[in-house]
């Protein structure tokens, strides 16, 4: 089967999770474009924000309620988040990034009481590999990549935020020390490394087969 069977899978499985009356973060990515038409068609009475103008757009067209998550106004805490990623090791570390959106993504999860990711077969791997997307300041911005070192510039928009993208292209031994070790570095804005502590569920599709993983 094609991954691209395996994400509606996982996403159908995921969108069962959400109960009415919830506040539901959504991601973003081609994972998170199949949650969303599951999720509508549920009919459920849930307040939703996104993590890209994507999302958003799609979301609102199918006729999700989709509110601001900036402001001191917004909602402070969610029910559930689900999202996709491009890596998930059998630890419960998590990189997130390729859609360029993983500074809000990070955001949208750590609001949540639950954060679900999920994902095709082809994302299990045994250990965590670059590349580890990152959102840089454009101010500062030599400096930055002379502290971090072996880092690319992607050639791709700028964050929703504003921020440069770019991929951590060295050695990826320890997920923790190097997640400690980019949060620390200024000018780093945020990197891609999810941390077991911050993922409640993977949901995985193998054919039309989920493995439902709960993390301690």
């Amino acid at each position: 089967m094609d991954s691209a069977r395996e994400k509606q899978v996982a996403a159908e499985a995921a969108a069962m999770l959400v109960e009415d009356g919830m506040r539901v973060g959504l991601g973003t990515g081609s994972t998170v474009a199949y949650l969303l038409p599951a999720l509508a068609g549920r009919g459920l009475e849930i307040r939703c924000v996104a993590t890209s103008d994507t999302t958003e757009r799609e979301a609102r067209g199918l006729g999700l309620r989709v509110e601001s998550f900036s402001g001191a106004d917004a909602l402070a805490e969610l029910d559930i988040a689900i999202d996709g990623a491009d890596q998930v090791a059998p630890s419960g570390w998590v990189v997130k990034g390729r859609g360029a959106a993983h500074t809000r993504d990070k955001a949208v999860a750590a609001a949540a009481s639950r954060f679900v990711v999920i994902v095709s077969s082809d994302k299990l791997v045994e250990r965590l590999h670059p590349p580890v997307p990152l959102e840089l300041l454009e101010f500062g911005l030599a400096a930055t990549l002379r502290r971090l070192g072996e880092v690319e510039l992607r050639d791709v928009p700028r964050s929703p935020d504003g921020g440069v993208i770019a991929d951590y292209v060295g050695a990826l031994d320890d997920p923790e020390t190097l997640a400690a070790r980019l949060s620390a570095t200024v000018g780093v804005v945020e990197h891609g490394l999810f941390p077991p502590a911050l993922v409640s569920d993977v949901i995985v599709a193998c054919g039309e087969q989920v493995d439902h993983r709960r993390l301690p």
